[in-house]
């Protein structure tokens, strides 16, 4: 039977790609769905954070570098600054979610983000990485140029925000279990083996 693994992130928060490599590991050769939820650590008009501030080097040096050099995972503290807000990239994951691609869009905004250093608040950005997972650019461009999926995006927050209460990510969600952070081998290994 499949097991669902929900995963509450914000694009621009580097923990949430470190959680979806060791998710990778864990999950190979299982019967699981992969099932991202929109999550704003800082929705309009909370600003994003900068660069030049102390705060991002500071927590990148401390707690992001060796993790993902514990996890092999290649990541770099983006130069762009402010952050970009993620409110159009998770439009446009709605768009790929109604296409069945949405773990294929996320793994792909957040690898453009944290990789290769990309706008992800930019639409053309957004199109280009469409077009790289298979999607129509065009027709995902059009969409997020008429906020066809605002309205669904802005429900998605207020699930998690009111419903599911979510004030941290990642938060992942596995049958019964909830992590909230990033979660041990272990505990994902449990979790999953639990449900």
């Amino acid at each position: 039977m499949m097991t669902e693994i929900i995963i509450y992130a914000d694009y621009v928060c580097p923990y949430c790609l470190l959680v979806e490599a060791e998710l990778q590991q864990v999950t190979e050769g299982k019967d699981v769905k992969i099932s991202w939820r929109p999550f704003e650590l800082r929705p309009f008009p909370v600003p994003t954070l900068r660069v030049e501030d102390e705060y991002l080097p500071s927590i990148w040096k401390q707690s992001v570098y060796p993790l993902a050099d514990n996890l092999k995972v290649d990541i770099k503290l983006p130069k762009i600054s402010p952050q970009p807000r993620t409110g159009k990239a998770f439009e446009a994951f709605a768009f790929a979610e109604e296409y069945g691609m949405g773990d294929k869009f996320s793994r792909a905004v957040m690898r453009a983000f944290f990789q290769q250093g990309r706008d992800i608040g930019d639409i053309m950005v957004l199109t280009e990485l469409a077009l790289g997972i298979g999607l129509n650019p065009v027709a995902m461009q059009k969409a997020l140029e008429s906020n066809a999926y605002k309205e669904q995006h802005e429900r998605a927050l207020r699930q998690a925000y009111d419903e599911n209460n979510i004030t941290v990510v990642p938060t992942i969600i596995i049958g019964q279990h909830r992590y909230q952070g990033l979660p041990t081998k272990n505990w994902l290994i449990n979790a999953l083996d639990a449900s």
